[in-house]
This record gives C-alpha cells, sequence and structure tokens, in this order.
C-alpha cells in the first residue's frame, strides 16, 4: 500500500511515516502544498493524508486536484481546525474522512483499514477470492485453510492487484508499490512478470487462478 502524507508539522510527519511503515506501507511525505500538488499529480495513491494548514496554500483547494488525479485513492483529512464547516466542507469536496488533531496513531490506522474494508466490500483482515484467502495480518495466502508460500514481494503485487478488481494496474505502477520512489533502473525488465509468473505457478497448484488476467502490452488485472 501507498501513501502520501501532506503535512508540514516535522515531529507529527515522523511519527505517522515510522508508524505506517512498521505495516510494509511505502509513505511519501510533503510538507507544502506545491510539493503535494505536484505528488498527486504524477504518482498514484491509496491513501492521501491531508493536513489542512499547510505554509503556502489551503489543503481544501488539493481536493480539486485529488479528484482529478487520483479516482482510486482514499483522502483522510487531518486537522487542527475546529470549525464544523471546514470539516463539512471537506467531505463535500471528496474526503472520505477526518482526524482532528491531535489523534491517536492506531486511530489513524483504524480508520483507514474500516474505509478501505467498506470500499472494497471485505470484512477485517482476510481478502477472499473463491477458496483462495489472503489474511493481511499474519500476510498468509491460504487454500481450503493449506498455506500457500508466497515471497513478500508476491504477496504485495497480489494484495495490491485485489484492492483494485477490474482495475488494470500497469508494471509501473505496480514497481512502484514494491520499492516505492526507490524503483529499480531497470524496472521495465522482466520482473514483475516473474514475480506475477510465480504467484500463478504457486495458487494454480490448486485451483484456477483465471481471474488474475494479463492486459498486453500494460500491466496486469484481476476480474472478479
Amino acid at each position: 500500500m501507498r501513501v502520501l502524507l501532506v503535512e508540514d508539522e516535522k515531529l507529527l510527519a515522523k511519527e505517522v511515516i515510522g508508524y505506517l511503515e512498521e505495516g510494509q506501507t511505502i509513505c511519501d511525505w510533503e510538507a507544502d502544498y506545491k510539493g503535494a500538488s505536484e505528488q498527486i499529480a504524477v504518482n498514484q495513491y491509496d491513501f492521501i493524508l491531508l493536513d489542512l494548514g499547510l505554509p503556502d496554500g489551503d489543503g481544501i483547494s488539493l481536493l480539486d486536484e485529488i479528484k482529478a488525479h487520483q479516482e482510486q485513492s482514499i483522502t483522510i483529512i487531518l486537522t487542527a481546525r475546529s470549525d464544523i464547516k471546514d470539516r463539512v466542507l471537506g467531505l463535500e469536496r471528496g474526503a472520505d474522512d477526518y482526524l482532528s488533531k491531535p489523534f491517536s496513531l492506531l486511530e489513524l490506522k483504524a480508520r483507514m483499514q474500516a474505509i478501505l474494508r467498506r470500499k472494497s466490500g471485505w470484512n477485517k483482515e482476510e481478502i477472499k477470492l473463491g477458496d483462495f484467502v489472503l489474511d493481511l495480518g499474519s500476510r498468509t495466502v491460504t487454500h481450503k485453510n493449506e498455506e500457500i508460500s508466497l515471497t513478500n514481494k508476491e504477496f504485495s503485487l497480489l494484495h495490491f492487484l485485489l484492492i483494485h478488481p477490474n482495475r488494470v494496474i500497469n508494471r509501473f505502477q505496480l514497481a512502484e508499490h514494491i520499492w516505492g520512489d526507490h524503483v529499480e533502473d531497470d524496472y521495465q525488465s522482466n520482473y514483475i512478470d516473474v514475480h506475477i509468473k510465480n504467484i500463478r505457478k504457486k495458487l494454480g497448484r490448486y485451483a484456477s487462478v483465471d481471474w488474475l488476467e494479463t492486459v498486453r502490452g500494460v500491466g496486469y488485472k484481476v476480474k472478479t
């Protein structure tokens, strides 16, 4: 999962990033409006955590850019503003939720998981597709209770595809999900294809994986 944190409080940003990265999350951080705008225009995110009080602009205005460039992202407003009008305006402009500062990191994670489950239509910590079950807590995949051995990168790729069902994910997006901003120089090689091939081979020993489709010349998608 990839997250953009837009927050000008350096100490808070470090705490949030440190906490989220413990859970296999890739975090990008911008402390101002300009930097956030650039990231939103060129990268794709699962979550955007948006502070409203930025030094060079109002975070509310970024919601229009998020809507234009980040159709699949989930936005949570982080705000110290007490005026309910700002919160309502943020939700009306497309934000999915808001947290008032100061907030608990546990609550932030719980809010993110709850929104993701609600939007994806999946329950708790499990994602099911046929008889395959991904347990997000233990990061394991099972078929009829028999565990299938996947590497960490294979699990991350499969999870990323499953939380974006029926959407074509290109190879660059998949590479970014694994390596973040440190995408390997040769990401255009067959690295992603090899990982997908291994996933198909390992899962295919138990049942058909026709739902994991190749979109020729572009990338992959999970058809549900």
